[in-house]
């Protein structure tokens, strides 16, 4: 199948953000098992703060660290148990209860093999499963899919709402060919959203470039499109924007959930959802990270409700480019750091646990004296799930999806 490259308008570059890309391939292996396995991969753009999500609240030094910003369980909101080290970010009692069923687990201090600070480049490396950025125009999740043997295909017309999309992430990018779904509604990206993609394409792909900065020319001719934009920056974001990113983030991800349960739809996807970026104003327990958790959980709700029958068959793996610094910064943000967290939600997870190897919160114990210092490989547990869950071979894992990674074992024990 080939793609003819036309020129996407703003509304299709935005759109990449809750738009599913996903394959029409069925895992052989796993039918033969009598599985009929569903993987949906989300990536958190901008990087997401793990200390701000999952609070080492055990740690002695965690209340040093963050001061009056650390979630405390005695906090207001209090944070959430999970067990008797952490808690999670009071936002999210449906990821709570997720894990309290075991059918959600969360890796702590994690990250990629990259150790910059570029979103661009730290993206780049997440979702190509390289170590370093720029080595390849495909992503490790289509190369999974192109090494997975088919037990048969699934009728892309199935739903008339797939259509052909050719302005795709890097993570499903490749010789398997995609499907894409574009939510029916776009957020409205506020000018600093907008510059950064202009800033990602013009790294990536200036012919882009120079048709999205066209766009955003006439765009800004049209005047202002209303307050409450709600990926802003600003600390008194108003509630009606977080209302739109909540029905957002539960559209995008609520539809994602219904193709990937129908018995001729796909089985395998990836999403990802913009404005994890919190230099300025972050507010964990109340505030901009607090609302994006928040919205976040619901779209975990949405994912489990409209999976239906096929709920117990489901993993999704939510995953960002790298953490934040582990101390407030002068703006009450956080600014780029390496360790964070992956969420891992499913009825097919033997959850209920925090996997970490933690590594301490002392200055001497930080990465740089600033960074939350990652000690599980972000590669170990996708080659895991993709071990486990989809049955790809260890050998494929490690020199075809994750290049030169044989040293990197997969996590056993994620798949119920």
């Amino acid at each position: 199948m080939g793609f003819h490259r036309h020129l996407p308008t703003r509304r299709e570059l935005l759109a990449g953000s809750g738009a599913l890309f996903a394959w029409s391939q069925m895992p052989r292996i796993a039918r033969a098992e009598g599985r009929d396995p569903r993987l949906l991969v989300i990536i958190l753009r901008g990087a997401l703060d793990g200390l701000g999500a999952v609070a080492p609240v055990g740690d002695p030094d965690w209340i040093g660290l963050r001061g009056d910003r650390a979630l405390l369980l005695d906090g207001k909101p209090p944070a959430l148990p999970l067990d008797s080290f952490f808690a999670l970010n009071p936002a999210m009692p449906n990821l709570h209860r997720l894990y309290k069923s075991g059918k959600a687990a969360i890796v702590h201090a994690a990250a990629t093999p990259y150790r910059e600070r570029s979103h661009f480049d730290g993206q780049d490396v997440l979702e190509s499963g390289f170590t370093r950025p720029g080595a390849t125009a495909s992503g490790w999740l289509n190369r999974a899919l192109l090494a997975m043997e088919s037990g048969g295909r699934v009728d892309p017309r199935g739903s008339r709402a797939l259509g052909i999309g050719s302005v795709t992430p890097l993570v499903v990018r490749g010789a398997a060919p995609v499907m894409t779904w574009v939510p029916q509604r776009i957020l409205p990206a506020s000018e600093d959203t907008q510059n950064r993609l202009l800033d990602l394409y013009q790294h990536t792909d200036p012919k882009l470039a120079t048709v999205l900065q066209a766009r955003m020319k006439l765009a800004s001719l049209d005047g202002p499109r209303g307050t409450g934009d709600p990926m802003s920056d600003d600390p008194t974001l108003a509630p009606p924007g977080i209302a739109r990113v909540r029905a957002y983030f539960t559209e995008a991800a609520g539809t994602a959930a219904r193709y990937l349960a129908k018995p001729d739809g796909p089985r395998v996807g990836a999403m990802g959802f913009v404005g994890w970026d919190t230099h300025i104003a972050e507010g964990a327990a109340s505030g901009q990270l607090y609302n994006l958790l928040g919205a976040l959980d619901g779209a975990f709700a949405a994912i489990e409700s409209n999976m239906g029958e096929v709920w117990h068959e489901t993993v999704v793996a939510v995953v960002t480019e790298f953490g934040r610094t582990a101390r407030i910064n002068g703006t009450q943000g956080t600014d780029h750091g390496t360790g964070t967290v992956a969420f891992l939600i499913g009825g097919g997870l033997a959850g209920g646990r925090v996997i970490a190897d933690w590594p301490g919160l002392k200055p001497a114990q930080l990465l740089d004296d600033r960074d939350l210092k990652p000690t599980t490989d972000l590669r170990a547990v996708l080659k895991g799930l993709l071990r486990d869950h989809l049955r790809i071979e260890e050998k494929i894992l490690a020199d075809t999806v994750f290049p030169d990674s044989a040293e990197i074992k997969p996590v056993g024990g994620l798949v119920g």
